[in-house]
């Protein structure tokens, strides 16, 4: 399970998270739904690392990660699927997928786990040899989910996975979600796009000005008149 606990952050003296707290079991995907400058971006990259907490804690299977740097979360097997993607655009879709794995010295089974990345994800297979900048965006999200994998993760953490993306390319990327979430991993979803969180998720937050405002199961939450009209348009 990972686990944040208490989080305040600050950016110099202003504080953008107030006590955070989130839990995401194995096999389970957690929603982290919010208005935009919520504080979403800044809880992953907390619980990654890139961010240090002025107070609060993070856990990994009953691990403390708080003294770990990024390259030791990510070989106790979290890791963060950034906005943006970040993909290296002059690499092919190989290249990229390895270096996902740059941290490992297993290399015997990197071919094993490309097939398996290539199974979740088709298209990344019939573009292996492409340079992943001429990619489409949505195909570009698929690399970056496809990279993190090739860590061998426990936990993952996807910021704003669908900005931008077609609705098909969206309804996809929940299916291999569900997918990866039924193989046992956590996965924790920040998204501005309420209802394609909720609708692929377990159990949700709503972070309104740094501050969990609500939790619950996913569909109870979808279903309360706050969240569909704040969120879902209705």
């Amino acid at each position: 399970m990972l686990e944040l606990h208490n989080l305040d952050v600050h950016y110099g003296k202003q504080a953008v998270l107030h006590a955070v707290s989130l839990r995401a079991a194995a096999g389970e995907v957690v929603a982290l739904i919010g208005p935009n400058a919520a504080g979403k971006s800044t809880t992953l990259r907390t619980a990654i690392g890139l961010k240090q907490p002025s107070a609060g804690g993070v856990r990994l299977g009953g691990h403390d990660l708080m003294r770990l740097p990024v390259r030791q979360r990510l070989q106790r097997g979290l890791v963060l699927v950034p906005e943006g993607r970040q993909v290296f655009p002059r690499l092919s879709v190989r290249d990229n997928l390895l270096m996902g794995a740059y941290h490992r010295r297993d290399r015997e089974h990197f071919a094993a786990d490309l097939a398996d990345v290539f199974s979740l994800f088709p298209r990344l297979q019939e573009r292996a040899a492409q340079k992943a900048g001429s990619m489409s965006g949505g195909e570009q999200q698929m690399l970056a989910i496809g990279r993190g994998l090739m860590s061998r993760p426990a936990a993952m953490l996807l910021d704003e996975p669908t900005l931008g993306l077609a609705p098909i390319v969206v309804d996809e990327l929940g299916r291999a979600l569900r997918v990866l979430a039924g193989r046992g991993m956590a996965i924790v979803l920040a998204e501005q796009n309420a209802t394609m969180a909720l609708g692929c998720a377990d159990r949700a937050y709503v972070l309104e000005s740094g501050r969990i405002a609500l939790e619950g199961a996913a569909a109870e939450l979808a279903d309360t008149p706050r969240v569909r009209e704040m969120y879902l348009g209705h």
